[in-house]
């Protein structure tokens, strides 16, 4: 675990697929094999750092210009998976969400309207002759969606607390199969019970995104740097997979009280972290 005043602290959570080297095709494949074995990997806050220094010249440069060749190594029953970062790739896709989360003068002086607009093109560009490119990881901030909990139970649950040098740890992994088949049935406990809702579009949108990965894949949700905006004792008690669990059993039983008592400590855990946001 990284130390905690290395630490750059965006509170953000990500959801990661690392896939078997089977995978990936040639010469992909055997770049991810040696990058495997190599000692200094680099971690997710030494992506954070070249992004935040790619933000300093005048003007930014919001998007890497070359795509990054680094991933997130793990093995698993004797197979290495890989999650390439694909930073390039993500930078491009966060940008088109940034006008929802900043009011249009804050995102001009942020990030001047011609630096986004030509980022825009040369996206366009590179997806013509990439259609069917996605990244590997998806990152939220100052959340965890509730439907990425949905795809993880209690017991996939690991937690480490940290120290005052160590930073926490929380996190979920899980193989894919068991991913995909929760998805299918919170997908059919959430439509008996509701016509329509977000959380059924976000669950449908993160069930196709699964589909593109390989079928004996791993699927991480990693807390990141949100486990500095929860209280120590508040995050210890984080069970929330275990409510989101609950509560869509709730639904298959009809039991609307039960699954309202679910979603109400969910609620009730993320509103200091929803306040939070709205402070700063």
């Amino acid at each position: 675990m990284p130390k905690v005043s290395s630490l750059i602290v965006p509170y953000a959570t990500y959801l990661r697929v690392y896939e078997p080297l089977a995978a990936f095709p040639e010469p992909e494949r055997g770049h991810w094999a040696r990058y495997a074995r190599r000692p200094d990997r680099p971690s997710y806050q030494d992506e954070l750092r070249r992004a935040l220094a790619d933000l300093a010249p005048t003007p930014p440069v919001p998007v890497p210009v070359h795509e990054s060749d680094d991933a997130f190594v793990l093995e698993a029953d004797g197979v290495v998976c890989v999650c390439p970062w694909r930073t390039r790739l993500r930078g491009w896709q966060a940008l088109g969400g940034l006008a929802e989360d900043f009011p249009l003068p804050v995102l001009d002086a942020l990030l001047p309207p011609f630096v986004r607009h030509q980022a825009t093109q040369d996206y366009e560009r590179w997806l013509a002759d990439h259609p069917d490119a996605r990244p590997w990881i998806r990152t939220a901030t100052w959340q965890v969606p509730i439907n990425w909990f949905v795809l993880f139970a209690d017991d996939e649950r690991e937690y480490a607390k940290g120290s005052a040098e160590v930073a926490p740890v929380l996190r979920y992994r899980t193989p894919m199969v068991q991913a995909r088949r929760r998805v299918a049935r919170g997908l059919r406990a959430l439509r008996d019970a509701m016509e329509e809702s977000l959380l059924i579009d976000g669950l449908v949108d993160v069930g196709r995104w699964l589909e593109e990965f390989h079928p004996r894949s791993l699927v991480e949700l990693d807390y990141g740097g949100l486990v500095h905006a929860l209280p120590a004792g508040t995050l210890e008690d984080d069970h929330s997979a275990a409510d989101v669990a609950e509560g869509i059993a709730a639904l298959r039983r009809g039991d609307e009280e039960g699954a309202g008592a679910a979603y109400g400590r969910l609620v009730e855990r993320w509103r200091s972290v929803r306040d939070l946001r709205s402070a700063n």
